[in-house]
């Protein structure tokens, strides 16, 4: 059977691959997942296999289509991640860095003590931290024998997986990235839209590696994985995906991703906006040659609490377990939960912070635990508001999406704790719908970055008063403060 009224996305996240096939008026239709493996043997480091990354990605991208033909592909992809392979045999020379990867922690240091740091921000919009892909493939190069000599000989190839996917679907034909992901690595120049010898020479990083950037809705070379030539039109890093998938095309609009992480970016239209509150300059997607940028507050660890309880802790069976738990009691009775198991994003960016539980006495039971991790990811989306805020920009409302924000009990704790009225849309997918919408645009099956199908989301306002939230917060801030303080 041939079906060339769909687009295939491939939404290749932290901890699983999904599938998802769009019709014309971009509804979702078939669907597959499974779980790609994570391996963090000790603090700090974290990763993954790439050939599980591609062969899980294969097995989804088949199930979905169950034998029909799309029109074209679209990828999206957990951002940072970074994979060096041999250009002559397409294996990796490494397992994967995943971005909670913090093994480029002491060059990071090393770019701040030296000023670095100031070159980067205005270059890239970034900062020194080891979530962006440079201080990952700095530290690979050293760490990995002989590597950087057949860097510089032009033997090996640099993608983030978007550009890993590429190259797996087209046989090796294309090594490219797009705009929004090249933003991530701390090499791109936002502004010239292009890699910058500056930060190559700063990283000590060869240009031979690196990837062609190419806009975000484009021609991406074609695959026969399905026996016969499709297209790839459609790239988006996953938290610029779901900005697009919102509808999020006109500057102060803004969107927070709950997976792994969570991911606040608003968009800025046309004109990069620098932070003066340690928020983070990107590209939000390049159309037409033209980038559109965005500010962005980034949480290492959200839904990785709740998986903490389930795996670290044995607390709850399964992770949607956690609702009822958390339910089961009133509050979380003064106890907090920080979840810096790999250290602090925004606005903090302190790679050193430890995980902290506070606040907890003989009455404390697993249920205010699980209050305690829900609560986290408010709180600390609380704190990234109150730096969008220092930099001008405020909210009038918070559209929400990924996989905590189908509890509704985590929403109110949101709406309480940001003082903001919470939308969610129908579909969780935003960032599937966002990769499927720039391939569309190439079809021609929609306009503008805007377009999507009709929405109903549910609208959960605040119940609590300014007064409750501004002393839950200080406390809060008093839990941040200790774990940053046990870290050194």
């Amino acid at each position: 059977m041939t079906d060339r009224a769909s687009i295939l996305v491939l939404d290749e996240g932290t901890s699983s691959t999904r599938a998802a096939l769009y019709a014309r008026d971009l509804t979702r239709g078939g669907f597959a997942q499974e779980p790609v493996a994570l391996a963090s043997p000790e603090p700090g480091i974290v990763e993954q296999d790439p050939l599980e990354i591609w062969q899980r990605t294969r097995a989804v991208a088949l199930a979905a289509t169950g034998g029909t033909l799309p029109a074209a592909i679209a990828i999206t992809n957990q951002r940072e991640t970074t994979i060096l392979w041999d250009r002559a045999t397409g294996q990796p020379v490494h397992a994967a860095l995943v971005w909670q990867d913090r093994r480029g922690a002491e060059l990071c240091a090393a770019f701040r003590a030296d000023g670095r740091e100031a070159d980067l921000t205005a270059h890239t919009g970034l900062l020194a931290d080891p979530y962006f892909s440079g201080f990952k493939i700095a530290w690979l190069l050293e760490a990995v024998p002989g590597l950087r000599a057949r860097a510089e000989a032009g033997e090996i190839a640099f993608g983030t997986v978007d550009s890993w996917l590429i190259w797996q679907l087209t046989g090796g034909a294309v090594h490219a990235t797009d705009a929004s992901n090249a933003s991530r690595t701390g090499l791109f120049n936002i502004h010239r839209q292009t890699w910058s010898p500056e930060m190559l020479a700063h990283f000590g990083i060869p240009a031979a590696i690196l990837p062609e950037v190419r806009d975000s809705a484009g021609g991406f070379g074609e695959t026969t994985l399905f026996g016969a030539p499709v297209p790839i039109l459609g790239v988006l890093g996953d938290q610029q995906a779901a900005l697009m998938g919102q509808g999020c095309a006109r500057p102060g609009e803004a969107k927070i991703t709950f997976g792994t992480g969570a991911f606040l970016m608003a968009q800025t239209g046309a004109n990069p906006r620098a932070s003066s509150a340690r928020l983070l300059t990107t590209v939000a997607w390049r159309l037409g040659g033209v980038p559109a940028y965005a500010v962005e507050g980034a949480v290492l660890n959200a839904g990785t609490a709740v998986q903490w309880l389930r795996d670290g802790l044995g607390l709850i069976a399964a992770s949607a377990d956690v609702n009822r738990l958390a339910a089961s009691v009133p509050d979380a009775a003064g106890v907090h939960l920080v979840p810096a198991f790999t250290g602090l994003g925004a606005p903090h960016w302190d790679p050193d912070a430890r995980g902290l539980i506070s606040g907890i006495g003989r009455g404390t039971t697993a249920a205010h635990l699980a209050r305690a991790a829900l609560e986290a990811s408010a709180f600390q989306t609380a704190d990234l508001l109150e730096a969008l805020v220092a930099d001008g920009v405020e909210l009038a409302e918070l559209r929400v999406d990924g996989g905590m924000a189908a509890s509704e009990l985590f929403l109110q704790a949101l709406a309480d704790i940001t003082g903001l009225p919470v939308l969610r849309p129908a579909d969780l997918e935003m960032t599937a719908l966002g990769a499927a919408k720039a391939a569309a645009l190439v079809l021609g099956w929609i306009a503008s970055a805007g377009d999507g199908p009709p929405d109903e989301p549910l609208r959960v306002l605040p119940v609590r008063d300014a007064g409750w939230r501004t002393a839950r917060h200080n406390a809060w801030k008093k839990a941040v403060a200790a774990s940053r303080a046990i870290g050194g």
